[in-house]
C-alpha cells in the first residue's frame, strides 16, 4: 500500500462525460479518461482494507485492492496479470458494469465517495493493449472437443477459458457477428464494437474457432464433440399485451439497438424496414438501462423529443434505507442519456395504444399507488384511476427479458449466463462462464479417469 493517507488528502475525480452538444452528434464513446498521473492518485485512494468488500461483492472475485496498488506505483504491467487472472473481459466490464465493487467499497459506506475502482479497471486494460501486454498464449491441445453455443458474454468466457484449459473449442453463434448482447444489445456510445473485434482477434490466435449465421437446435445438439455449453442469453423480451399493440410505430427496444448497431457496422435497411426517432415522439417504457439506451439512441437519431416511464415509484436521491448494504442500493440513476435531455416519469401504468391510420399516436397511462404488502413481500399496486395521454410516434418497450425455457439437455451439456439465470449483468455472465467451463473441465476429467 504505497500511501496509507491518500483516501484522506485526494478526493474521489470521475473522468465524465464528453460534452453533450458534442457527443449527441455521434455514436463515439462519451466516457473520457483521465491521465495517467491523475489515474495513479485516483488508485491511491485504495485503503487496503483488512477485509476487502470490493473483492467480496465482484461475482469475478476481482481483486481491486491489489491491481490498485500495482497501479498506483505505475507498475502497468503487474496490475494487468492481477487483473486477468479473475477477468477474462476487463475491456468490457471496465467500460458498462455497475460496479458492484464500488458499492461496497468502504469509502462508498463512509463517506459516499468510492475508489474508482470500475475507470481504473478499464485504464490497465487498455494500458495493457496499448503497450503490448495482451499477447495471444498458446495451449497444449488435450484431444477433446467442446461446442459452445451463443457468443455473448457468457459464451465468450466459457469457450476463452475451456481453451487455456486444452480443450478444442467451437463456438456457435446464430447472427452474423459474434459478440451477442455485448455486439447488439448495448450501444457503441458505451461500449465501442471494435473493442470486441480487438479481443476476438487474440482469441482467434489462441485457436478458438468461431462460427456465425449458424442456428443450433438445442433438442439435436451437433454431433462430435465432447461437452456442451448453453448460453443462448434471453433472446424474448417482456411484452406488453394491451389494446393496440398492433399499431405501427411500436417495437421493442432490442429491435431499435441491434438494427443502429447493424447500420453503424455498414448494413443498410429499406425504408419500411427501419426503426428510426427521427422527427418522432419517443415514448420509452421501461426505466432500466435499456430503457436508456433507448433514449441515448432517439437523441442521436434526431427525436423531437423522448420520455420514458416506469411503472415502479420514483427511487430516492443517494441513499435508500430500504435498500442498506450489503444489498444493491435502489436509488434514482441519472446515466449519461438521462442528461442528453428526456422527460423521466414514474408510477405510471400503460393502459392502451392509440392509433391514427394504423400507426401509434400516443399512449393512454394511469397513475397507480404503491403500498407496502401486509407480509413484507412484493409491494401493492392500486389504480388510482388518473389517466392522460402521452405522445408518441414511436413507442420502445423496455422492460426486460422473459428467462428462457431450455428443452431436456443431455448429461454432458451445460447452462451459462443469461440462459441459466435469466437477465442479468455483463459481469455475472462472465463469473457463469468460467464457473461453466470449471464444471465442464471437472466432469470430463472425471469420466476420463474412470474410462
Amino acid at each position: 500500500m504505497g500511501n496509507p493517507k491518500a483516501f484522506l488528502t485526494t478526493p474521489r475525480i470521475e473522468a465524465g462525460y464528453r460534452p453533450i452538444h458534442e457527443r449527441i452528434a455521434d455514436f463515439g464513446e462519451v466516457e473520457q479518461t483521465l491521465n495517467t498521473s491523475e489515474r495513479k492518485l485516483q488508485a491511491s485512494r485504495c485503503m487496503d482494507c483488512g477485509v476487502p468488500f470490493c473483492h467480496w461483492a465482484c461475482p469475478l472475485g476481482n481483486r481491486p485492492p491489489e491491481f490498485q496498488d500495482a497501479l498506483y506505483k505505475g507498475k502497468w504491467l503487474e496490475a494487468y496479470r492481477i487483473l486477468a487472472q479473475t477477468n477474462d473481459f476487463p475491456e468490457f466490464t471496465g467500460r458498462i458494469c455497475p460496479a458492484l465493487c464500488e458499492k461496497s467499497c468502504v469509502l462508498n459506506l463512509s463517506m459516499n465517495a468510492p475508489v474508482t475502482i470500475r475507470e481504473d479497471e478499464a485504464a490497465i486494460i487498455e494500458a495493457a493493449f496499448r503497450e503490448g501486454y495482451v499477447q495471444p498464449g498458446h495451449y497444449p491441445r488435450n484431444g477433446m472437443r467442446i461446442a459452445v453455443i451463443g457468443s455473448g458474454p457468457a459464451g465468450l468466457a466459457t469457450a476463452n477459458q475451456l481453451n487455456r484449459r486444452g480443450y478444442e473449442v467451437v463456438l456457435f453463434e446464430k447472427s452474423e457477428y459474434i459478440g451477442g448482447l455485448l455486439r447488439f444489445g448495448i450501444p457503441n456510445f458505451k461500449l465501442h464494437k471494435p473493442i470486441i473485434d480487438r479481443r476476438l482477434q487474440v482469441m482467434r490466435e489462441e485457436g478458438i474457432t468461431f462460427q456465425t449465421d449458424t442456428e443450433i437446435d438445442l433438442t439435436h445438439l451437433p454431433d462430435g464433440f465432447d461437452a456442451y455449453c448453453i448460453c443462448t442469453g434471453t433472446p424474448q423480451a417482456r411484452d406488453l399485451a394491451i389494446p393496440g399493440r398492433d399499431l405501427k410505430g411500436i417495437h421493442f427496444a432490442m429491435e431499435m439497438l441491434a438494427q443502429q448497431n447493424r447500420i453503424l457496422a455498414g448494413q443498410t435497411f429499406a425504408e419500411k424496414e427501419r426503426i428510426t426517432a427521427k422527427g418522432k415522439h419517443v415514448l420509452v417504457i421501461g426505466g432500466g438501462d435499456t430503457g436508456s439506451d433507448c433514449i441515448g439512441t432517439s437523441k442521436r437519431q434526431g427525436a423531437l423529443s423522448v420520455t420514458q416511464i416506469e411503472i415502479m415509484p420514483k427511487p430516492p436521491v443517494g441513499h435508500n434505507p430500504a435498500t442498506p448494504w450489503p444489498q444493491y442500493p435502489v436509488i434514482l440513476k441519472t446515466s449519461s442519456s438521462h442528461e442528453e435531455g428526456c422527460a423521466r416519469r414514474w408510477s405510471l401504468s400503460s393502459k392502451r395504444f392509440i392509433g391514427k391510420n394504423g400507426q401509434v399516436c400516443g399512449v393512454e397511462v394511469e397513475e397507480v399507488k404503491w403500498t407496502p404488502a401486509p407480509d413484507g413481500g412484493r409491494p401493492v399496486m392500486s389504480p388510482t384511476g388518473r389517466k392522460e395521454v402521452l405522445k408518441a410516434d414511436l413507442v420502445l418497450l423496455a422492460m426486460g427479458f422473459l428467462k428462457p425455457e431450455l428443452p431436456p439437455l443431455p448429461e454432458n451439456a451445460f447452462v451459462a449466463g443469461d440462459a441459466a439465470t435469466g437477465a442479468s449483468l455483463v459481469v455475472k455472465c462472465i463469473a457463469s462462464g468460467r464457473n461453466a467451463a470449471a464444471q465442464i473441465d471437472h466432469y470430463l476429467s472425471s469420466k476420463k479417469q474412470t474410462n
